[in-house]
């Protein structure tokens, strides 16, 4: 697989990388031997970048990636996680210098590490991105060598414009697929002129650019497509992008015409992401080894046509646009 550089940090990544969401929890059950298989088939395929977050099944997901580490000796891949979620209330003023160093070492100890590769915000109150002093504390932890560079998860365009200003922010994660195409016009220049690495982030829209959902499809009770479709436990955006499930089925048939032969509806999706050249590293997930294997598929595959991206953009402004772009 490519590998590029991961901003200013001196670090290198694949353009494909492993998100570890759904071994970790909602999205339905994965067990331990299956997350861990899942895991294995993603690094086999030559992915080096894995993300986490320190409430994905309150640990578990981290602690599943010490297990697979420890059972590969060598060159290690670049692990990222976030910090910020597990405030109750998830208040601004929770985060603190005391608090985030308090999140970072339970982290470090489920990830069996010293010092962290990346820590993100994750997601927080907008005021956060803007506060100095939410950054001088990274800063002080990252001096102590608990975090070797710190970056942001943000749910809007104007989230991560404001935290780009910010001399320590190394990367910023957003949602960017053929549903969320709003990055591409004015965060994505900036990212590039500031050296910011790019975390695209929901690739697949929840699993709907699959193409292998209809209207009947059925979630389990403990996966967020069956709790989150109206914001009730979390931002609405990170469910199926925050496209009505009607509208966006709708705009995958439309969608099935522009994917190459012979190639899978997911796979023509991440390689659309991969056309744009300010995303460092798009990071599907996968409950399954087969998954894992599946997604890597997309960077082989040919540069997409002018004419298709054209088509998939058409798609977006007609269909998809009146119900996202004004929100994040």
């Amino acid at each position: 697989m490519q590998s590029i550089p991961f901003g200013r940090t001196g670090r290198m990544t694949t353009r494909l990388g492993f998100g570890a969401w759904a071994i970790g929890g909602t999205w339905g059950e994965v067990s331990l031997k299956d997350a861990k298989a899942t895991l294995h088939a993603a690094l086999d395929e030559g992915m080096t970048f894995i993300d986490t977050a320190d409430v994905y099944g309150d640990g578990r997901s981290e602690r599943i990636i010490r297990e697979v580490l420890a059972e590969r000796p060598g060159a290690g891949p670049f692990v990222a996680t976030k910090a910020g979620r597990r405030l109750s209330p998830h208040m601004a003023e929770g985060y603190t210098g005391a608090n985030l160093e308090a999140f970072i070492d339970r982290s470090l100890l489920n990830l069996g590490v010293e010092r962290l590769d990346l820590v993100q915000l994750h997601c927080p109150p907008t005021p956060v991105y803007s506060d100095p002093a939410v950054f001088a504390a990274l800063n002080e932890i990252k001096r102590k060598g608990k975090i070797a560079d710190y970056g942001v998860s943000v749910e809007t365009v104007e989230e991560a414009r404001t935290a780009i200003r910010q001399p320590g922010v190394v990367s910023v994660q957003i949602i960017y697929n053929l549903f969320r195409m709003k990055p591409s016009e004015v965060f994505f220049p900036e990212a590039r002129a500031a050296d910011v690495a790019v975390i695209a982030r929901v690739p697949l829209a929840s699993g709907l650019l699959t193409g292998k959902m209809t209207k009947d499809s059925q979630f389990a009770a403990d996966d967020h497509r069956s709790f989150n479709r109206n914001g009730e436990a979390f931002d609405k955006g990170e469910t199926f992008s925050g496209v009505p499930f009607e509208v966006a089925l709708e705009a995958v048939e439309e969608l099935r015409a522009l994917v190459p032969v012979g190639a899978t509806m997911a796979a023509f999706a991440l390689r659309w992401i991969l056309m744009e050249d300010a995303v460092t590293v798009v990071i599907p997930g996968a409950k399954s080894p087969a998954q894992a294997q599946a997604n890597a598929v997309a960077e082989g595959l040919p540069a997409l046509s002018g004419d298709v991206m054209l088509a998939a953009r058409d798609i977006y402004d007609r269909r998809v646009k009146p119900h996202v772009h004004g929100s994040w």
